[in-house]
């Protein structure tokens, strides 16, 4: 499908470069850490970098008798001050064909599996907040656990809001294909050096290599 009214983008890895898997392992141990377990079983800690869900997250809990919730406060806001550390040292930053989305004349929006407020803070750093019409991240809560993407909660928030008949959503992993074609969008996968070689098992509706590549896949 062509003559898309809106456009949706994912952030991590498609605005912005993904965070480093080491420094959201290391804020998951001081989070680990500060409730009390200090040597805490890796497999936990890959599940948890890697996106748990709500009942895995409650049995890992379990299993070294610490409160969920108390934990997963300490989880993200660990794992947002390690995010917004990077992006302030340059370490992590935006990728240069970004500023390309701009031109593109129809509603915009961001839908994320990250923070809302990561989100909001990647929009105001890089002064992008004018460029999108509507942006949604992922509350700091356990129950939003089970709201990220391949679920279509905030991608629905996002076309509704943007009152948008067919959209597109620019992803960079097999979760946002996924995502978008179970919300009733087309989807493109953006190639990006990370993701270049990712065999994907479901068919996106674009590929492309870099954002400047949109003008020419939404205006056909």
């Amino acid at each position: 499908m062509t003559g898309y009214d809106a456009i949706l983008f994912d952030n991590d890895g498609v605005l912005v470069e993904p965070p480093a898997h080491e420094t959201a392992v290391e804020a998951t141990r001081e989070a680990f850490e500060e409730v009390g377990v200090r040597d805490p079983n890796q497999a936990h800690v890959d599940d948890v970098v890697r996106g748990t869900t709500v009942d895995r997250l409650r049995e890992m809990c379990a299993a070294y008798g610490v409160d969920v919730e108390a934990f997963w406060r300490a989880r993200e806001r660990l794992d947002e001050q390690s995010q917004f550390e990077k992006f302030e040292s340059g370490s992590r930053t935006l990728y240069d064909d970004v500023q390309s989305v701009t031109n593109l004349d129809r509603p915009r929006g961001v839908v994320s599996n990250n923070h809302h407020s990561t989100v909001e803070f990647v929009l105001d750093f890089f002064g992008l907040r004018h460029a999108f019409d509507t942006y949604h991240g992922r509350e700091k809560t356990v129950e939003s656990l089970d709201l990220k993407k391949p679920n279509t909660h905030y991608l629905d928030r996002a076309v509704a809001e943007l009152g948008a008949e067919s959209a597109l959503y620019v992803g960079d992993s097999e979760s946002d294909v996924r995502a978008a074609h179970r919300a009733g969008l087309d989807s493109a996968f953006v190639r990006r050096p990370h993701c270049r070689e990712t065999t994907l098992s479901v068919t996106p509706t674009h590929e492309i290599g870099s954002l400047r590549e949109l003008a020419a896949v939404t205006d056909a």
